[in-house]
């Protein structure tokens, strides 16, 4: 499958996802990045960085973000975009790629933690966290990421549903993330700087040795194995 609805047939929902529990308020050391405000298939570009999105959205906050000219903007095909993706921790909109990675950069920097909510459905993913900017300098922390269940609760539309959370904690300052696995394979959501938890929330996720509830899920016989046809993230 991949992530941009392309009128492949989706699979029927066949798992219950309750796995995520609220979320404290955000601290001001801890920043959130939803995406929201882009359009389909936007670029992300300077839209964190007080400008706009590559079509002109925006401006968006200023939290002194960049990303490269492939991290683009994807908004759920049931909120009239081309996203095969449902379940979003923030409706309606996730990041994604269609060539090479993601990659963001921090202009201060950032320290502790980093997190996000990920759906892979078809082929695992890893992102690396780097102490120089554009994926240069030393290795801070890298996150691997398993296959998750596809078709699940609370959206069984999208084939790239639930998101599952992830995230990390490192030593030293932080000045750029890159997003890598299989273009228009992997989305992701709630991009959390400075906390181990995407959201800032006070439940510890755990680190790249496993996704919560995930080993739970297929010990359970609860996630679905794609059969036929592959999809991808875009319809």
């Amino acid at each position: 499958m991949k992530i941009v609805n392309q009128k492949t047939p989706l699979l029927p929902s066949a798992i219950l996802f309750g796995l995520i529990a609220s979320v404290a308020p955000v601290s001001a050391s801890i920043t959130v990045l939803t995406f929201e405000g882009l359009q389909d298939l936007e670029p992300v570009l300077n839209f964190y960085n007080g400008g706009l999105g590559g079509n002109g959205s925006g401006p968006g906050p200023d939290y002194g973000i960049t990303f490269s000219a492939t991290s683009l903007a994807l908004i759920d095909a049931d909120a009239g975009g081309s996203g095969n993706i449902g379940g979003e921790p923030s409706p309606d909109t996730v990041l994604f790629f269609l060539s090479g990675t993601a990659i963001l950069n921090v202009t201060a920097g950032f320290t502790d933690g980093f997190s996000f909510y990920y759906s892979a459905i078809n082929q695992p993913g890893v992102v690396n966290v780097y102490d120089g900017p554009d994926a240069t300098g030393n290795l801070l922390a890298s996150i691997n990421l398993p296959v998750t269940p596809t078709n699940g609760a609370p959206d069984p539309t999208g084939s790239f549903s639930p998101l599952l959370p992830i995230g990390v904690s490192f030593s030293g300052t932080a000045l750029s993330v890159d997003f890598g696995g299989a273009a228009n394979q992997i989305v992701f959501d709630d991009i959390t700087f400075g906390s181990e938890t995407p959201g800032g929330g006070n439940s510890a996720i755990p680190e790249p040795s496993g996704v919560i509830a995930l080993g739970f899920l297929m010990a359970s016989g609860l996630v679905v194995r794609n059969r036929g046809r592959r999809h991808s993230a875009t319809v």
